[in-house]
């Protein structure tokens, strides 16, 4: 359809994401938010360790420092670490799996609106009184005292974001079970496929108590309702508990897409299939399995009693195996292969090393009285973050250069990119390995400041220019997608010419109908498949036919708007300085109005006989001849 390869003005461009309820172009306004939230938590990151360059530093106050170490990270893991990955999964596994779209293209998009609207809500406390104070976790004790409404962004915030995470993962699940190309059996998906499903479990049963905790949480401070309060009768473990019972599987929900990932980049720039390939299905699965028996071992401290804390340490080792699983696979796969070492594949390689170092500290801390000792001191920040930067973020980057020509059609520049990455790596461990002896040294975690002359000083510096290296690494990046956007040379399907799977067997960008006939998978790593039978395109399931495909619609984005508008009125309804309830007649109108657009949408939505619109086989045969590609 060459009229849709026209170029628009900026209105009909703004409208068309807007409105769009293709799965590449949802990837692409997952891209650039995560991004940007990625960027703002760099930020944060950088105003911690700017803070504790020296001691008894004063560029920030106590309270913003609490205000600012909540935000980075409650920004970076569920607002640019999760959008990312969803901006991957978006534009690559449909593709994967011989897909036109996603199950439910209305709800992808929604997910994003809600996604957008409720990291937006959580940032304007920046503006609006103060941000969240209580750390990310946000524990009862500490957020139920918290002044101000602070900690009602985080909770309503996170509430409306989760929401669409939660039907993004429906989505993925659905859509990964129902509507794979003949001949792609469940043991034929590519890697990064399996772990999105493995991953898109865990959200659907993780999410849901992270809803009922913040609902809970909501409930304590804007009603009095005591669910966590202790003078109330209420129990702020309980919090934890529900807390966590998320929190570890979330880990997974971030690193199991980034092994996927992984896994496509070294079999890719290995010339090899990936090494034990149902074997790194099954770690798949049992790492996701596993991540629901461990939550406690975030809770050693809290008194659970020796029983419970021995049966999380044994589950807690236990997970390490499957983990240890794929990193052998990955090293068999580049052993005898043909290695080259483009720029995601050097983050790959750097991957293994970085993330089994925070696995290793992982595993001390299964060892219950060893985490006794090591418990809220530095030692944690340097583990989580070289499981979250060393695992995910890596995968990130790495997915960022390997995936971007099939996103956009043109290419990152290698010799930037690999300046960038140097860079980051260097910074990276410059910034955290140093911090696990800050920890062993009895720094705690969440100080603002330090005393002189206890050892720290010189440790915290080099921490805080690692901090700067990374952030000059990130800057590099960028300007590598400014220039390549401003040259917007254009590649072709293959651009790294050893793409594996399907994805690689289209135009980059692929066409809004990704497939003009559903391609016939005959193994494992199909496009290679047809590559070496001497093929230059799949090998079709289905004869050239008319093609359905949904309408555009602005619906999604009104039905999130509307419910951003109702967290206001929710919010203010509840006057802190009275302790009154309903007290704001003007916020129970805004609340009104908010759900009486959120339902009125969702009503429009219901009644509206939508059928959407097809794209005729003339017009593929003519694109055909103009040279476009099965």
């Amino acid at each position: 359809m060459s009229s849709y390869a026209q170029k628009q003005g900026v209105g009909a461009f703004l409208w068309d994401y807007l409105t769009t309820v293709d799965h590449k172009k949802i990837a692409h306004l997952y891209f650039i938010a995560g991004a940007l939230f990625f960027v703002i938590g760099g930020l944060e990151a950088m105003m911690i360790r700017i803070q504790l360059m020296e001691p008894n530093n004063d560029f920030v106050s106590a309270g913003l420092f609490n205000e600012i170490i909540t935000m980075h990270g409650t920004t970076m893991i569920f607002l640019a670490a999760t959008p990312l990955l969803f901006a991957f999964m978006n534009a690559i596994v449909p593709l994967q799996i011989g897909a036109r779209d996603v199950a439910y293209p209305f709800i992808n998009s929604l997910g994003f609106w809600l996604f957008l609207f409720g990291g937006i809500f959580l940032n304007l406390s920046w503006f609006l009184g103060g941000a969240p104070d209580a750390g990310w976790t946000s524990y009862a004790s500490l957020s139920l005292e918290s002044p101000g409404h602070g900690i009602d962004f985080y909770t309503i915030g996170l509430q409306i974001s989760g929401f669409g995470t939660l039907m993004s993962g429906i989505n993925f699940l659905v859509t990964i079970i129902n509507m794979r190309a003949p001949g792609m059996t469940f043991m034929r998906m590519p890697l990064f496929t399996w772990t999105t499903f493995v991953a898109s479990t865990l959200i659907v049963f993780a999410f849901t108590p992270l809803a009922v905790g913040l609902f809970l949480l909501t409930f304590d401070r804007l009603f009095g309702a005591n669910f966590f309060d202790v003078a109330g009768g209420g129990n702020t473990i309980i919090y934890e508990h529900i807390f966590w019972i998320f929190g570890h599987p979330e880990v997974y929900i971030l690193v199991l897409p980034a092994f996927g990932i992984f896994s496509e980049i070294f079999s890719t720039f290995s010339r090899k299939r990936l090494f034990g390939y149902s074997s790194m299905v099954f770690a798949t699965v049992l790492i996701g399995f596993f991540g629901f028996m461990v939550w406690a071992h975030h809770m050693f401290t809290t008194g659970l009693g020796p029983i419970a804390n021995a049966i999380f340490a044994v589950a807690t080792m236990a997970i390490a195996v499957p983990t240890g699983i794929k990193i052998f696979n990955w090293l068999f796969t580049m052993w005898g292969g043909s290695v080259t070492f483009t720029t995601p594949m050097l983050y790959a390689v750097a991957f293994i090393p970085s993330f089994v170092m925070g696995g290793v500290t992982g595993v001390m801390q299964a060892a219950a009285p060893l985490d006794y000792q090591l418990h809220d001191s530095y030692f944690i920040v340097a583990h989580f973050h070289y499981v979250i930067v060393g695992g995910v973020v890596l995968a990130l980057l790495a997915g960022t250069h390997f995936y971007w020509p099939k996103m956009f059609g043109t290419m990152l520049n290698e010799k930037l990119g690999k300046v960038s990455f140097w860079l980051f790596l260097i910074g990276f461990h410059l910034t955290f390995f140093i911090q696990h002896f800050l920890g062993l040294m009895g720094m705690p975690r969440r100080v603002f400041t330090f005393l002189p002359n206890q050892g720290w000083e010189s440790a915290n510096l080099i921490s805080s220019i690692g901090a700067f290296v990374m952030a000059v690494a990130v800057i590099i990046l960028v300007i590598n997608v400014i220039i390549t956007v401003v040259k917007n040379e254009k590649v072709g399907n293959d651009p790294w010419e050893d793409g594996r799977t399907l994805e690689w067997a289209i135009a980059s960008p692929p066409p809004f109908y990704n497939f003009k006939q559903t391609p016939l998978v005959r193994g494992l790593d199909p496009y290679w498949i047809e590559k070496m039978e001497g093929k230059k395109s799949l090998t079709p399931a289905e004869p050239l036919g008319d093609i359905h495909m949904p309408n555009s619609s602005f619906t999604p984005f009104m039905i999130a708007l509307g419910l951003f508008v109702a967290a206001f009125g929710a919010m203010y309804q509840y006057d802190m300085k009275t302790d009154d309830v309903f007290a704001n007649p003007t916020a129970i109108a805004v609340f009104i109005v908010g759900l009486a657009i959120t339902f009125g949408s969702m009503m429009f939505r219901s009644t509206k006989d939508d059928h959407g619109y097809h794209i005729h086989k003339e017009d593929l045969i003519d694109d055909l001849d103009k040279g476009g590609k099965a």
